[in-house]
């Protein structure tokens, strides 16, 4: 494996599943497959439980007994992190954005799972987060630091590994490879992780982020680029990234982050009702109205194999700012 060398710790249930999507494949006129790190487990699931098997890991080998990161209110980030913590005889303090909520959604599964939450208002949460570092220390605490979204060459590594685990069920069943994967892309890990496990193992096939929040170059160059780089090199691999061989699209970005709009609805009830596969209001959601938009454009050809990572984040459909809006619509 690429990245044996690094410590990992169990928390997921791996492999996920790799299914394909035939009614929706019929509907849409391309070979769809998921792959469902929405099923990997954890406190609900979803892609930071691959990271946290290895962040946890660096968390034990510094000798913490805290591990702060931060994310948006309904951060599926957070939430994992918190059952990791908690699975792993670790306290958890999360830094979350803007002011206090109701604890409904993944605020509910954070308290709920023993987290101290750290509001940030209308400070910088980064500089927030550095600050509720120092204080841990102060208190006597030893803080292991996960920055937003698991999002460093530690997470990366975890879908370099995810590739080899798709390589190994795709030979074990005979598939060929896929044209695309496709997923949400947002702090830039598991795209950066993705893009080089295809390029270490040489796999014919375009890993295209759909950006959830980000401008195109920002993502590909500034943040996956640097990111997957990075990553090779603590790997050992030869492997260099930059805004010309990393893809991504900007072009669903909507109404902003963590806005639900009528494309990320539709996408949202188009899976449930074909599939039976819930996707979350702030990444897959956008991720999904991105693949319908560019298949009914023809910018994904008809008859092409098309592989959708789910990468989580149910929880935060049973936030009221989302669920009033998705119970209106399917009132209609």
């Amino acid at each position: 494996m690429l990245t044996e060398k690094l410590p990992r710790v169990p928390l997921a249930h791996l492999p996920t599943p790799l299914e394909p999507l035939p009614r929706l494949s019929e509907k849409l006129g391309v070979e769809l497959w998921i792959k469902r790190d929405d099923q990997t487990g954890l406190a609900g699931g979803g892609n930071k439980t691959r990271k946290l098997e290895f962040l946890i890991a660096a968390a034990k080998a510094a000798h913490a007994d805290t591990v702060i990161t931060g994310g948006a209110p309904q951060s599926n980030h957070c939430r994992q992190t918190a059952a990791a913590a908690a699975k792993s005889g670790l306290r958890a303090v999360l830094v979350l954005a803007g002011e206090p909520e109701p604890a409904s959604g993944n605020i509910l599964l954070d308290t709920l799972l023993g987290a101290e939450l750290v509001w940030a208002g209308n400070r910088p949460r980064d500089a927030v987060m550095a600050e509720t570092v120092a204080a841990q220390k102060a208190a006597g605490h030893t803080p292991y630091l996960i920055p937003y979204g698991g999002s460093n060459f530690i997470g990366a590594s975890a879908y370099v590994a995810a590739v080899e685990e798709l390589a190994q069920q795709t030979a074990t069943r005979n598939l060929p490879p896929f044209d695309r994967i496709l997923f949400a892309s947002s702090s830039g890990g598991t795209h950066a992780g993705l893009a080089l496990g295809v390029a270490a193992l040489n796999l014919p096939t375009q890993v295209l982020g759909i950006s959830v929040d980000k401008p195109e170059v920002e993502l590909t160059d500034e943040i996956v680029g640097t990111l997957a780089t990075e990553t090779a090199r603590q790997l050992g691999l030869p492997h260099r990234f930059s805004g010309e061989n990393i893809f991504a699209d900007d072009g669903y970005m909507g109404l902003g982050y963590g806005v639900m709009g009528n494309t990320e609805r539709e996408a949202i009830t188009l899976f449930a009702r074909t599939e039976g596969i819930l996707l979350d209001p702030v990444y897959t959601g956008r991720a999904a109205a991105g693949l319908l938009d560019l298949i009914r454009r023809g910018k994904i050809a008809a008859g092409e194999r098309i592989l959708f990572w789910h990468t989580g984040g149910f929880p935060a459909l049973f936030a009221p700012k989302y669920a009033a809006k998705l119970a209106a619509e399917n009132r209609q």
